[in-house]
């Protein structure tokens, strides 16, 4: 049963994706270019992402224990290394130049434009590569 609420969430999100714009490149690089036709739009998406996540973590903060797990995972850390901010700087140069993050350019596989299919093929090597080389092994699962 958990797999199945997991990919209703999936789907939901997907959907959300669609409908908001943020699987269409154009429409995001018009969002990040803030000198030539800025695209406000997404800062609503964004905003109203925000607003569920506010919610939904004071109700997890009053939950003992998820619905289909034993405990929630919460990381504890807030070193910034020079890993994360490189990796963060990575992933908006990335979103700048391609218009997609990986959520979106997951979505957008399914239509099988090339410049999706592209971005996807070119984060899977690189997620790969990143394992490769630190010595782990790349999985993908859903609990």
């Amino acid at each position: 049963m958990p797999k199945l609420f997991t990919f209703i969430i999936g789907l939901i999100f997907a959907i959300g994706l669609g409908i908001s714009g943020m699987t269409q490149p154009a429409k995001v690089i018009g969002f990040l270019d803030l000198f030539s036709g800025w695209d406000p739009s997404l800062a609503f998406v964004m905003c109203g992402a925000i607003g569920v996540h506010f919610i939904s973590y004071q109700i997890q903060k009053k939950s003992p224990k998820p619905v289909f797990e034993a405990a929630f995972v919460i990381p504890k850390s807030q070193i910034l290394t020079p890993q994360l901010i490189g990796g963060s700087a990575l992933f908006g140069i990335g979103w700048a130049v391609g218009g997609f993050c990986p959520g979106p350019a997951i979505v957008s596989t399914v239509s099988l434009h090339p410049k999706a299919l592209i971005f996807f093929a070119s984060m899977a090597v690189g997620m790969t590569l990143f394992h490769f080389i630190k010595g782990k092994s790349p999985t993908l699962s859903v609990n």
